[in-house]
């Protein structure tokens, strides 16, 4: 959200097709996204001293892209493609104090 505020959803694969299909639902249902980078660099702010993998990365910086590194450790990237949409902006109207029903 610091990032793309409450407009945009953040979207996340290793696979330019999920990304087009994404970007061509976005649009299709008036729905913005925003592909993200999914920078190798920061996988060392998910190491863990006690786990083989921490969901709470070590540094506040990139969250998102943190968040998105580790759900890509859960795929077998040679059998499956994935994709990752970080919604948590646009799900909820802070003016209305309700749901928006992005993504439904």
């Amino acid at each position: 959200m610091v990032g793309l505020g409450t407009a945009y959803a953040a979207i996340y694969s290793d696979h330019d097709n999920i990304i087009q299909d994404l970007e061509k639902a976005s649009k299709s249902s008036c729905e913005k996204v925003w592909r993200m980078p999914l920078e190798d660099a920061y996988e060392e702010y998910n190491k863990s001293k006690i786990a083989d993998i921490s969901n709470m990365p070590s540094t506040r910086w990139g969250g998102s892209i943190n968040a998105a590194l580790f759900l890509r450790k859960f795929v077998d990237k040679e059998k499956m493609e994935w994709g990752h949409i970080d919604m948590a902006g646009p799900v909820w109207s802070h003016e209305k104090s309700q749901a928006t029903g992005y993504g439904a």
